[in-house]
């Protein structure tokens, strides 16, 4: 998953966007890069109009080096590391984009000075699926595009529709994206303003003294704030000097919870082992034990407030996940339809709601994720909840997720964050709240006897 870093700030915003995207380090990318308005930092100017970028097919240390050497400063920025779907790694792929407006140059340019000053410099993680017919409508305008990226199309876009309020171009211009995103992006007439926008991918907004943050995951912030808002599927937000605005779908204003979160960037720290895998097989005792830890009995309310009522109203359980979630599912439906006796299909999320299926009221569905923001799995348990499929429960890692919010019932791991490509922590966990599950479904069906349990 590629990673978002954004800031509103008085004072120099490089440093913290860059450690940012360090801290993100462990979700891989193949490229990385940061730009800033000069000209929200004492005034300054600069070149390009006060934008100014730098982007880099090496590593995030790499990307520091590069702006300490150009001197880049700012107040203003947002920085992004890219895992490659729309064009090959390469500098003119690398994120942020900027639109210099019409009339840029022909061909695909593949150095990294713009052609003419940019307007709007943008960041974006997702896909957007109609990003050929909005190209060609812009280039119908006479937008150039210099580079192969679906993100490209979103920045030309949002410069398209400006008039003066960069809020009002992006909530225009969202109307119109069809797929998933979340975007960071500000404009050289309002150097100290970043709009950030949320469908399918997750970001969150951070509260600073007197400084305002926009990042892919907490853990980006760590250290700089722990004010942490999740914002909601559809939202925008408008983030400016110790200030923000945050609008829901219906593009209505909606308060959002502050909470405090503790993200550890100690957690991304290896220690004194060879690798992080390594670092979280040792990890698993201590996970399981915080997993379980206050479970004193078997429960249906382990699983929230009203789970025994839904629990005795189901007669089937379906799982959705993705990856090593989905593996933890095929585990879980031996166990439920062993012990519990209850009917279980396990169903690949991505896969799920692009397929006809029969659908029963009666069914418990259950969602696995370890972040609480996988895409495909948020997709599916929305088809499920839209063929009449109310009764929802998920296993997972984040208790301020966008899946814990909106499930009924929640079981909430405590693996902490993995960082480890391969699953070990974070699986292990989530079969231990399975399991507990499992007998609190044969508890509930009367199937768990109390010598058993």
């Amino acid at each position: 998953m590629c990673g978002i870093v954004g800031a509103v700030s008085s004072r120099n915003i490089v440093p913290i966007l860059v450690q940012g995207l360090q801290r993100l380090e462990y979700r891989g990318y193949d490229s990385c890069g940061v730009a800033v308005h000069a000209a929200s930092l004492n005034g300054a100017s600069g070149p390009n109009g006060g934008l100014q970028r730098a982007r880099s097919t090496s590593r995030v240390s790499e990307l520091m080096d590069q702006v300490q050497a150009d001197h880049i400063e700012g107040g203003t920025g947002i920085a992004h590391t890219r895992w490659a779907t729309h064009g090959a790694p390469a500098v003119h792929n690398a994120h942020p984009h900027f639109s210099h407006g019409t009339g840029a140059g022909a061909g695909v340019y593949t150095g990294d000075a713009p052609l003419k000053p940019g307007r709007v410099a943008l960041v974006h993680n997702g896909i957007i699926e109609n990003h050929d017919e909005l190209r060609a409508a812009l280039q119908a305008k006479g937008y150039e595009f210099l580079s192969q990226t679906d993100t490209e199309v979103i920045a030309h876009l949002v410069d398209s529709l400006y008039d003066g309020d960069l809020f009002e171009a992006v909530k225009a211009a969202v109307r119109q994206l069809h797929g998933a995103y979340a975007i960071a992006v500000f404009h050289k007439d309002e150097p100290q303003r970043v709009i950030g926008a949320r469908a399918g991918s997750p970001l969150i907004l951070g509260v600073g003294q007197g400084e305002t943050f926009l990042a892919s995951d907490a853990m980006a912030l760590a250290g700089v704030t722990n004010q942490i808002v999740y914002l909601e599927e559809g939202d925008v937000v408008d983030i400016q000097l110790g200030k923000y605005w945050v609008v829901d779908r219906a593009h209505q204003a909606v308060s959002r919870e502050v909470k405090t979160v503790n993200a550890h960037s100690g957690a991304a720290e290896l220690g004194p082992y060879r690798h992080y895998m390594q670092k979280e097989i040792f990890e698993q005792p201590r996970a399981i034990a915080d997993t379980l830890e206050g479970v004193e009995g078997i429960t249906p309310e382990l699983f929230g407030d009203g789970a025994y009522s839904t629990f005795k109203a189901i007669d089937n359980v379906l799982i959705l996940a993705c990856g090593t979630s989905y593996y933890s599912g095929c585990v879980a439906k031996y166990w439920i339809e062993a012990i519990a006796k209850v009917p279980c299909q396990v169903e690949i999320a991505s896969e799920y709601r692009y397929r006809e299926s029969v659908p029963n009221p009666n069914t418990l569905v259950v969602t696995i994720t370890q972040s609480g923001e996988t895409a495909d799995t948020l997709a599916a348990l929305r088809h499920a909840q839209s063929l009449g499929m109310t009764h929802t429960l998920t296993i997972c890692n984040v208790p301020t997720s966008a899946m814990v919010r909106e499930c009924q019932h929640a079981y909430v791991t405590r693996a902490g964050a993995e960082i480890g490509v391969a699953s070990t922590k974070a699986f292990t966990t989530q079969l231990a709240g399975l399991f507990l599950l499992t007998l609190a479904l044969a508890q509930t069906q009367g199937r768990l006897s109390d010598e058993e349990e």
